[in-house]
Parts: structure tokens; sequence; C-alpha cells
């Protein structure tokens, strides 16, 4: 009895020479999404330069960290209010069709599954988890005349260059997660292949960029000087007791008003901390690989924050130093940018 020839085995109407062949036939670049610098990868010693604010030196250990793509500027108040207004609009036009299923997940009346996370999507989570929360102004700060910036901090044009506020840690992965579907819905639609996914930066991502390509850089701008050569100060942070004012701003500034490090990155010390993907524990250097390291721990609510900001002394804007705070907690002194990993040659 004679074998039967597969097509689906062999093929039908080509001649592949009985050879696997890859299905890109060019090179193919990943490139910098918009706002964003690649930071290219590399070893570094993680940890204080100096002593700590109590005198005792906190570990160093080398790490590696590969390339990825990094905002060069803290998330500002414009590109927040876009992002609302996007997931506001998208939610408006799914609500009157929403049939929730129970178990079987959020469906809408042709049957199409809802995403995960539009399935969040609430008027209750909009208002309270991803809506800025202005009154930090007033309840971070004792007999203080909020007003000044509470009233249109993240609604006026005026402050639209600004950092990002009153954010959680949950906010703003969220709205990393829906940075990543608004980009590969763009790119899919024009026949494009998806890029990875956006996230917060991992501690040591973050750290090993605010150095800029100098090893052991006490700050981004290397050190150990907090001013210029012309005495101007590098960076929006108090100089001293009741002394907010001496950098030009009372308060954060735009994330542009102080020059990049050496990747190009603003505000990198100063302006605002910034949220990072880990949780705190004091002995995650212990638990953590040495390469790309990241400590994740959804038991532990209090996240790690780095960068220092408006009111902090300059001790805190050291690239080692780090601070935490808890993951559902929004103030007035803390922002955040993203990442994303780089595909290609490190």
């Amino acid at each position: 009895m004679p074998l039967m020839q597969s097509c689906s085995l062999f093929g039908a109407g080509r001649d592949d020479h009985g050879e696997f062949k890859s299905a890109i036939t060019s090179s193919w670049e990943m490139k910098a999404p918009g706002g964003m610098v690649l930071i290219p990868g590399g070893a570094f010693m993680m940890g204080e330069v100096d002593e700590d604010i109590f005198g005792k030196a906190n570990p160093n250990r080398r790490v590696t960290v590969s390339s990825f793509f990094m905002d060069e500027t803290e998330i500002t108040n414009g590109i927040y209010s876009d992002f609302l207004n996007k997931v506001q609009e998208r939610f408006d036009s799914l609500k009157d069709n929403l049939n929730t299923g129970g178990n079987s997940g959020t469906t809408i009346d042709d049957g199409q599954i809802i995403d995960p996370l539009e399935q969040r999507l609430t008027e209750e989570f909009i208002r309270d988890v991803l809506t800025p929360n202005m009154d930090v102004w007033r309840t971070d700060f004792i007999n203080h005349m909020a007003d000044i910036v509470l009233e249109g901090y993240f609604t006026s044009p005026g402050y639209a260059n600004y950092p990002v506020v009153g954010v959680s840690w949950e906010a703003a992965k969220y709205f990393a997660a829906w940075r990543t579907k608004y980009l590969n819905e763009n790119r899919e639609e024009k026949g494009l292949d998806k890029y990875p996914s956006f996230s917060l930066p991992s501690a040591a991502q973050w750290e090993y960029a605010a150095r800029g390509g100098k090893e052991l850089a006490k700050y981004p701008w290397g050190g150990p000087y907090i001013r210029d050569a012309e005495g101007k100060l590098r960076a929006n942070f108090k100089t001293e007791d009741g002394n907010y004012s001496e950098c030009g701003y009372t308060y954060t500034s735009p994330v542009t008003a102080f020059p990049p490090n050496d990747y190009g990155l603003y505000d990198m010390a100063g302006n605002v901390s910034e949220w990072t993907l880990d949780a705190y524990n004091p002995a995650a250097i212990a638990l953590t690989w040495d390469s790309d390291p990241l400590y994740l721990d959804d038991e532990q609510p209090m996240k790690i924050i780095k960068g220092g900001s408006w009111k902090d002394i300059s001790r805190f804007l050291q690239t080692g130093a780090m601070d935490y705070e808890h993951k559902d907690t929004a103030r007035a002194y803390i922002g955040f940018r993203c990442v994303i990993p780089y595909i290609g040659a490190q």
C-alpha cells in the first residue's frame, strides 16, 4: 500500500529544501517608544555610596541589569490626564452594554470578552484609585496653605508639564498596563509586532539608570556636590530647614527644569520621589539574584520609592538611597515613570 503524502507536513506549492525557515526575512529593530531613552545594560555596584543617615553603611553588591527603555521624565499631569480621558472614554463606551457573568468574566452584548484591564473599570475604580488625589496637598502637611497648589495642580494647563502626584503604586501599575494595551492595539492595527509590557522600574533598574553610566555616582550628575560650577542647585530639593525655594520652586518643578544625567534622564534626583516595582525588605539583597534583581511580595504592602523629592534634603537624593511607602497611599511628593524591556543585542 503506497504511503500517503501529507501536505500539512511537507507544505504545498513551495520548496524549502527540507529546511526550517524563519518567518522573519528582514532585520528587526526595537525603537524607543515616544518620550523614552535607551539605557544600555551593564553591571554596577548597587547600594549606598556613603554611609546612611544613621551612620551605618548599607550593604552593596555588584549586579547586572539588562538593557531597557525608560521615560526621560516623570509622568506629567498632562500625560496622566490624557490617560484618564482615554480610560473614561473606554468605560463610557462599554458601561451601557456590560453584562457581568460571574466567574465567566465580563462580556458585552455581542459576546466579546473584555480584557482584564477593562473588567476592573468601574466609576468607583476610576474615581477612587486612578484619579490623582489632590487632597494630599492638605493632608500631607500640617497647618499649611494647601490651596496654593490644591486648586488646579492636576487640571490647570499651567501645571501640565509638572510631575503628576497623588497617585498610588496601584494606580501607577495600572497606568503602565493600560499604556501597554494602548500601544499594542495601535501597532496591531498597523500590522506591526507587539512590544513587551511597560512596567514600573525595578529598584535596580532605577538606580542603574540614575547613575547615568557613572560607577559609584553619588548623585545622577556624578557628585559629590549639589551645586554646579556657578553655584546653582542641580535639582529641586530642600537645601536646609525651611528653605524650599532656593532652587527656584517652592513645590514641584517642570520635569525638564534641571539638566538631565548622561543617559538623558531628567529628575532622577529631586522634584518627586518615584515608585518602583520592588516590595520593601531589608533582607532583599540576600533573596534576589544578581542578574536583573527584583523582589516581589504580594503580602508586603510597602513598596520602594527612589530619588528624593522637593521636600527632602540632599541625603535622600543620592542614587543608592531609598525609602518606602504603602502601595495604596498617595502623596504630594511621589510620582513615577515607566520602563520597557529592550529586545535586541545587549
